[in-house]
Parts: C-alpha cells; structure tokens; sequence
C-alpha cells in the first residue's frame, strides 16, 4: 500500500471519528442537556472506543490479511453511523439524564462506530510494515496523519458544519462517504464486489427511516430551536430549546407573563422605583425585557444573548422590536460586560442558560465584581437559578454574591419547601438595603435578612473552581 493512500485512510476515519464525536453532544441534547457531564460522558465512552477498535483491529491484522477487512470496516463504520441517528431517537428518552444515562446512551449510539472506524489504523499499519528497518517512520507517520485528521475533523465540525447545516444530514453524509470510500477500497485491494454489500446497506438505509427525532424548525450553533403555539393562548407563543421550554410570550400583550420565574423578576422590578436602565445576561425570548419596556416606555436595556441566530427567531416569529431603547449586544456575556460602563445599569437580571444550567464561568466572584461595578450604587441583581434538593448550586452561588454585597434575598418555592427535583429559585442582591418585594404565595415564599443557615457553608465559587454542573440538582 502507498504511504499516500494509507496515510489518507488513516486522516479520514480519525477525522470521521472526531466529527461523530462532536456531533454526537447535539444528538443527545434534547435528552441529556448540555453540560460538563455531557461531554466528559462522550469524550470518555468514544476513547473508550477508539482503544477497543486498535486493539481488536490489531489482533484481527495479525490473524487475516487486511486487504479483505479495510472495505468492511469503512463500510460497517459507516453504517453504524448512520444507525447512531435511530439510536438516539428511540433510546434517548428511555434513559433518563445523569452521567448514567450519558455513558449508557453514548455507548449504544456512538461506541461501536467509534471502535470499527479506529480498527482500521493497526490494518493499515501492518500492510506498511515491509520490515523493520522502517518501522519508526510507518508507525511515526500513520500516527501524525490519525491526529491531524482528528484535529481536522475537531476544527471543521466546531467551527463551520454545526453552524451551516443540521446535525442528523451531516451525520448521514459521514456515514455515506464512508461506505462509498469502504466499496472502492474494498474494489481496489481485494477485488470485493459492491453488490455483496447490497442487502446489508438496504436493510441499514431502511432504519434511517425511524423518525429523526424531535422536531427542530431551527438549528442554532448552541441549541435545537422551536417556536410552538401555546395550547392556552391562540397568541402566545413557547420558545421551546433542546426540549425545554425557555419562554412564554403573548404576542399581543407583553405583560402576560405565563411563566413563574419571570413573575418573580418582574416582582424584584416592581419593588424597585422605576429601573430606569436594566442590563439582561441572557436573551431567550425576551419575554422579560419586552415586559419592563411596556409597562415603562422611558426604560432602557441592553441584552447580552449570545446565539445571533435566537435573537433572529425573535425577531421574524416572536415581535421583538429592538431600537435605541432595547439593544441587543450579541456575544458571550462575559466578554461583553467588560464593555460597559461603570455605574450605568440599576438592575441586572442574570437570566443566561445552556440547556438546564448556567454556563459556570456567569456564576463566579469574578464575573459578579463585574456585575457590581456595572451597577449603580443602590442598584439590584437579581439572578434566576434551577436548583432542588439541597440546592447546592443555589446555595453556593448566594454565597457568591455575599462576598460582593452586603444586602441578599432568595425566593424560593411556594411554602419555601424545596423539591428534589430541579426548580427556579431567585437570588438578590445589592449593596443597598433591599426594598420591599411583594411575591404571590402561590408563586414563592421570599427569605430576606441574614441567610447564612440557608447558604450552610456552602463554599463560594470562583474561576478556578465553580462545579455548577455537580452542584446543581
């Protein structure tokens, strides 16, 4: 075999293998979320794959001659690609959510694809291997041309595929290059007819037939986006993002406000002398901003929203109008905060969200000392957080803002109990004494004052140590 051509087959199904591996975290988002779990999940059980298929590979190199394995490997590799999509369709609701349910659903989608595409590298290497003399440089170059092909595979799906196109045709353009490389190396090295493969490729094309999975009208680089008709309200709409519903707004009336947490922040708003000029850390369907506007035109805000692509949804599907008034800064909030002024916000409402969680580099001392200099000497954060059972997260992050400001509130739950399963909770803070929030009993039960025996010496988080993806419930 020519170094070229082992070489290349080497890059492609490394890079075939990185680009499944990326992929397969928006694959699974609907049902396991996004977060720290979810890619150590994948990154773990696909190397798990990759370690079983050269070791198997190798042995199998030793026993039969791998010109006869090279086409069926591509080929099945490509299947199994293909078959990843139904997997996760039919399985990924069964399995629940938890790093369990990560390694388990990974596993049956993604890990044997993984182990037959990386079966391939000790087949080729050991048709290379003419003798000893040369064995540093065939193992060395077969080595270099697999980790630029995952590095080439890692850069083009993170940085262009998953911003330009669906996840599932990109996945069954994987899976059709593959078999189509595997049938001519399968021609050329073993005289392997295609039409033997004919059967085996028709009963695997079929499965593609399985529904693709939940419905997803737009595909952000960030989340799987649907705008639904609300059952109850021919004019309401729900931003629903990989599987959750982020957002309720009313199209013709933005001070219906149908769901609970925004309730909340509207009452922190409403305790509050006109806030005159309010930053939001997070976007969604801005059902809150558009509230504070209407029932306070002179107002002024700035959203930080971080997915171009939502902030157009909002636009063409859900009213927003924005002007000198409502100004959209689109980019990380982190980056973006750095930006503003000292002193020019009275409220900021911390309301960013990836999937289940807030993304943990919003959660620590050092980006609420942001949050601190942005605001005015009185002004109020307000900060909405899903946490339940003993609510780590909610607690750490409450000590959090302790260290920042002296004056805090949580709004917890109606009754003040809190659930083992994941709620809103609602953090505030300030410098200043804080006014006198009015909450619905039938929305939350407000604890102001010294809280130390609600935070429990739960320990602040900062840069170098914010665990929200294990903290929170």
């Amino acid at each position: 075999m020519k170094p070229i051509f082992a070489r290349a087959l080497v890059l492609g199904t490394s890079a075939a293998v990185l680009v499944l591996e990326i992929l397969a975290g928006r694959l699974m988002a609907p049902y396991v979320g996004v977060s720290l779990e979810t890619f150590t999940g994948i990154i773990g059980t696909v190397l798990g794959g990759i370690a079983v298929g050269a070791a198997v590979g190798g042995r199998l190199a030793d026993e039969r001659d791998p010109r006869s394995l090279l086409g069926p490997c591509l080929v099945i590799g490509g299947v199994l690609a293909w078959l990843s999509l139904p997997i996760v369709r039919v399985m990924g609701p069964r399995l629940g959510d938890g790093p369990v349910a990560i390694v388990t659903l990974t596993a049956l989608a993604f890990l044997a694809p993984a182990a037959v595409l990386s079966a391939v590298t000790p087949m080729v290497a050991k048709l290379r291997l003419g003798s000893l003399d040369d064995t540093g440089s065939v193992v060395g170059g077969l080595s270099a041309a697999g980790t630029i092909g995952a590095l080439a595979g890692t850069f083009l799906t993170g940085f262009f595929l998953v911003s330009a196109l669906p996840t599932r045709p990109i996945v069954i353009a994987i899976g059709a290059v593959l078999i189509g490389a595997g049938l001519v190396v399968g021609w050329v090295l073993h005289g392997s007819k295609p039409t033997l493969y004919g059967a085996f490729l028709a009963g695997a094309g079929a499965l593609l037939a399985v529904p693709a999975g939940p419905p997803c009208q737009h595909e952000t680089a960030y989340v799987c986006v649907n705008v639904l008709v609300n059952d109850d309200h021919e004019d309401g709409r729900d931003l629903i993002l990989d599987q959750l519903r982020h957002a309720f707004v009313d199209l013709e009336d933005p001070t219906n406000l149908d769901v609970r947490y925004i309730r909340l922040l509207a009452d922190v708003a409403a305790a509050m002398d006109a806030p005159g000029a309010v930053l939001h850390i997070g976007g969604g369907g801005f059902s809150f901003p558009r509230y504070l506007h209407h029932i306070d035109p002179a107002s002024s805000h700035v959203v930080m929203e971080i997915d171009d692509v939502l902030v157009d949804i909002n636009r063409d599907e859900l009213g927003l109008v924005t002007d000198d008034r409502m100004e959209v800064v689109v980019g990380d909030a982190r980056r973006s905060v750095v930006d503003q002024p000292d002193d020019r916000f009275d409220l900021v409402v911390g309301d960013a969200y990836a999937s289940q969680s807030v993304p943990w580099h919003l959660t620590t001392r050092e980006f609420v000392s942001q949050i601190d200099r942005v605001l005015t000497a009185d002004g109020i954060y307000v900060m909405n957080v899903i946490d339940g059972g003993d609510s780590r997260f909610a607690r750490a992050e409450l000590a959090t803002l302790g260290e920042v400001f002296e004056h805090l509130a949580v709004i917890l739950p109606p009754g003040g109990v809190v659930e083992d399963r994941p709620v809103n909770q609602i953090l505030v803070a300030s410098h200043a004494p804080l006014p006198d929030i009015v909450v619905s009993p039938g929305d939350g039960l407000l604890r102001v004052g010294p809280i130390d025996d609600y935070i429990d010496g739960e320990r602040p988080l900062r840069d170098d140590f914010a665990p929200v993806n294990l903290l929170a419930a």
